[in-house]
C-alpha cells in the first residue's frame, strides 16, 4: 500500500492518514526540511513517562509512570528504544550525542525548517532522563525494563503492566562505555543549551564531568554489569567512548585537560586505525573527525580522511548504490557514515569535501525514494506501512491491542511518521512485513545520524542559495518601465555583494 504525504509544517496532532487524502511527492523531489520535521516526530512517538500537554502524537499518552530505581529513585521519562518498551541508556545516549552534534553544527538548517525548538525538546527529553538516572557521583541507571519480559507483551505502552526492573552501573559493576557515552551526550547537549538556557547547560555539564570521571576511574564494559544488555546492545570496547567523552568535554569547556585526556586515550587504545563503520558501539570514526575539527592536526585529519575515502570509494554497495555494512540497520549504517563524512567535509584538509557531500546526498536520496521506494514511514512513494512497532500497530481506542495486531497483514493503523526502518538487504530487496524485523525494525539510533545528515544537507542547500542573491528593481526602456531581476554573488569573504 503506497502512502504519500504533503507538507506538515503546521502539524499540531499526528494520527492515521489514508492514502487518498494526501498529495503525491513529485518524482525526484527531496524536501529535507519536511523529513527533518518528520524524523523529530518519530522521537516524540518514542517518549516514555508523562507527556506534555502539547504532545503532537494523538495515539500516545502517559506511560511507565512507575519506573523506579532499586531505592525508589524516579526513573520516569526518556525514550523507548524501538518497537518495544525497554529503555536502553547506551543507545539513547549515542542517539543524543549525534542529534546534539548536528544541532551544534548546522543550526541554520533547523531554523530554516522551523525545527530549532523541536530538536532542543528532543535532546532535552533525553538529557532530563540521564540526569535522573545519575543518582550519585558513581551510580548511573543504564537500563529500565527486562527485554525477556518485555518481549512477551505486544500492545500499547500506556497499558503496559509487566515488571520493569532497573539496572545500574557503580564502582563494583562499572560501565566505562555507558558512562562515557552519556558524558559525551550531556557535554554535547550543554553546547546546544548554552545560549538559550545557561543554567540547564551548566547542569548538563556538571553531570557530564562526573560521568566522565566515573567512566575513567572505574573501567569496565557495561554489559557485564547490566543483565541481558549483551544480547541486544553489546559493547566491544570502551576506549573510544573515553576519548569521545573527553573530546566533547573539551569542546564544551575549552579546558585543555580534557583534550590531553582525549589524545591520551586515542593513543593508548590505538584509535588511529581505520574503522569500517560508525554507530553506537563503534565511535572511532567520530573521535577521529571530532579531534581533527578541534585540533587541526594532520594525524587526525589523515585518519578521518582514510575512513571517509574508504567508505565512499571502496566500501561495499548494493546494486542500486546503498552503502552496505550490515544486515541489521542497513540504512542507519549508511546514514551514520554520510553524517560523519559530512562533518569532515566542513573542515579543511580532510579529504575531498565535494566527494563526501555528493556521497551523503546520494545515500539520503536512496532512503527518501529515488531508487524506487521510500524507507521513511509516512514520506514519499510507497513508504514502509508495517514497521515493527507495537504502539503504532494498535487501532484507535477503545479497540483492544495485542498479539493479534502483530499478526495482521495490513498497514499499521497509526502512521509512525519519520521513522527510518532498518532497510533492504544487500540486493536491495525489502520485505514490508511487521514480523520481518530485520527489514522493518525502527530504533532511536537508526534515526540519529539520519536526522543530523538531513540538517547538514539542508544547510548546504541554504548556503548554495545564498551564493547568488536576487535584486529586483526596474529601469526605463523608451516609454516603458520594465521589471529587472539581476543576481549578485557574495564576494570572496562572504561579507559583501558584487555584481554578476
Amino acid at each position: 500500500m503506497a502512502l504519500t504525504i504533503t507538507s506538515v509544517a503546521s502539524i499540531t496532532k499526528i494520527s492515521a492518514t489514508s492514502a487518498t487524502s494526501v498529495k503525491p511527492i513529485e518524482e525526484g523531489e527531496e524536501d529535507y526540511a519536511r523529513v527533518l520535521e518528520l524524523s523529530l516526530l518519530f522521537y516524540e512517538a518514542q517518549r516514555s513517562g508523562k507527556l506534555p500537554e502539547n504532545n503532537r502524537i494523538s495515539w500516545r499518552g502517559d506511560s511507565a509512570l512507575s519506573d523506579r530505581g532499586i531505592n525508589g529513585e524516579d526513573l520516569t521519562g526518556g525514550y523507548y528504544d524501538a518497537g518495544d518498551f525497554v529503555k536502553f541508556g547506551f543507545t539513547m545516549a549515542s542517539t543524543t550525542t549525534l542529534l546534539a552534534w548536528g544541532a551544534v553544527s548546522w543550526p541554520e538548517a533547523y531554523i530554516e525548517a522551523g525545527q530549532l525548538d523541536e530538536i532542543r525538546k528532543a535532546i532535552k527529553w533525553a538529557t532530563d532522563y540521564f540526569i535522573k538516572c545519575h543518582v550519585s557521583e558513581f551510580v548511573f541507571y543504564g537500563q529500565v525494563g527486562d527485554f525477556s519480559v518485555d518481549h512477551t507483551y505486544w500492545g500499547r505502552p500506556e497499558e503496559l503492566n509487566t515488571t520493569r526492573p532497573a539496572y545500574k552501573i557503580d564502582p563494583d559493576h562499572p560501565g566505562s562505555d555507558l558512562a562515557g557515552e552519556t558524558a559525551a551526550a550531556l557535554a554535547a547537549s550543554s553546547i546546544v543549551f548554552k545560549n538559550v538556557d545557561p543554567n540547564y547547560s551548566e547542569r548538563c555539564l556538571k553531570h557530564a564531568k562526573e560521568l566522565y570521571n566515573f567512566a575513567n576511574k572505574y573501567r569496565g564494559l557495561y554489559h557485564s554489569a547490566i543483565r541481558g544488555a549483551a544480547q541486544y546492545y553489546e559493547s566491544t570496547d570502551y576506549g573510544d567512548e573515553l576519548a569521545w567523552a573527553a573530546a566533547w568535554l573539551f569542546k564544551a569547556t575549552n579546558d585543555s585537560r580534557y583534550l590531553e585526556d582525549a589524545e591520551h586515550h586515542y593513543q593508548h587504545f590505538h584509535l588511529k586505525e581505520r574503522p569500517n563503520e560508525f554507530f553506537y558501539n563503534k565511535k572511532v570514526a567520530g573521535v577521529q573527525v571530532l579531534l581533527a575539527q578541534l585540533t587541526g592536526q594532520p594525524e587526525y585529519q589523515n585518519a578521518a580522511c582514510a575512513f571517509c575515502d574508504f567508505s565512499v570509494r571502496q566500501q561495499k554497495r548494493t546494486p542500486k548504490g546503498l552503502l552496505y555494512i550490515d544486515k541489521f540497520g542497513t540504512l542507519c549504517h549508511a546514514a551514520n557514515v554520510a553524517f560523519v563524512c559530512l562533518q569532515a567535509a566542513d573542515y579543511p584538509n580532510i579529504g575531498d569535501p565535494q566527494e563526501y557531500r555528493e556521497f551523503a546526498t546520494q545515500q539520503i536520496s536512496y532512503m527518501l525514494g529515488d531508487r524506487g521506494r521510500s524507507y521513511v514511514v509516512g514520506y514519499g512513494y510507497n513508504p514502509p506501512a508495517q514497521p515493527h512497532h507495537a504502539a503504532s500497530s494498535c487501532p484507535n481506542k477503545p479497540a483492544p491491542c495485542g498479539w493479534p495486531e502483530f499478526d495482521r497483514q495490513e498497514p499499521n493503523p497509526q502512521i509512525l511518521y519519520g521513522a527510518l526502518v532498518s532497510g533492504p538487504d544487500e540486493a536491495d530487496k525489502f520485505q514490508d512485513h511487521r514480523e520481518e524485523y530485520i527489514y522493518t525494525e525502527v530504533t532511536l539510533d537508526y534515526n540519529a545520524g539520519f536526522t543530523s545528515v538531513l540538517a547538514g544537507l539542508l544547510q548546504l542547500r541554504i548556503k548554495k542559495s545564498l551564493e547568488t542573491l536576487p535584486w529586483i528593481g526596474s529601469r526605463r526602456e523608451g516609454r516603458k518601465e520594465v521589471e529587472v531581476v539581476e543576481y549578485y554573488k557574495r564576494d570572496g569573504n562572504g561579507t559583501g555583494l558584487v555584481g554578476s
